[in-house]
């Protein structure tokens, strides 16, 4: 099983500076000056990171013209960003598809579109090629069964 406790500084100033973030703007405004503003907050705490990072994505053996762009990298932490009034099964499962594709281990879901910030943290584990959610304490979260918030069907 994957260790993601070696994460947990590194997710917490994350959430950290998005909440400076959506302290400062507020709610409700464009996805991409969410992005820009972060990427910025994330400088000025000292961490590195990358804006719209190009996926590449390969069929047998071939790479396809067709690429995705994750919103910010840290490091291993794909942060997926939303200004929404509700996150919905599929964003998560584009954080999902993102994980999946680069063999990240951890991302985030971070909404700005709600009064309160949003944040989900999502693993990926490469053995089980499975996605799932995660805790504070970076533990899975297990009793209930949340495969209904990655069921675009609803």
């Amino acid at each position: 099983m994957l260790d993601l406790t070696k994460y947990s500084n590194k997710v917490y100033k994350i959430i950290g500076a998005a909440m400076a973030v959506h302290s400062e703007l507020n709610w409700g405004l464009l996805e991409a000056v969410y992005q820009e503003a972060l990427h910025l907050e994330l400088l000025d705490c000292g961490i590195d990171n990358q804006r719209e990072q190009e996926v590449t994505v390969y069929y047998k053996n071939h790479m396809l013209e067709k690429k995705y762009k994750m919103d910010l990298v840290v490091d291993d932490i794909i942060v997926e960003l939303k200004s929404v009034t509700s996150l919905a099964p599929a964003h998560r499962s584009q954080l999902c598809n993102y994980l999946r594709l680069t063999h990240k281990p951890l991302g985030l879901l971070i909404n700005f579109g709600e009064e309160s910030l949003i944040g989900e943290r999502w693993a990926y584990d490469e053995d089980t090629n499975e996605c799932f959610i995660v805790d504070r304490n970076m533990e899975p979260i297990s009793g209930d069964d949340y495969r209904y918030l990655l069921d675009t069907n609803n």
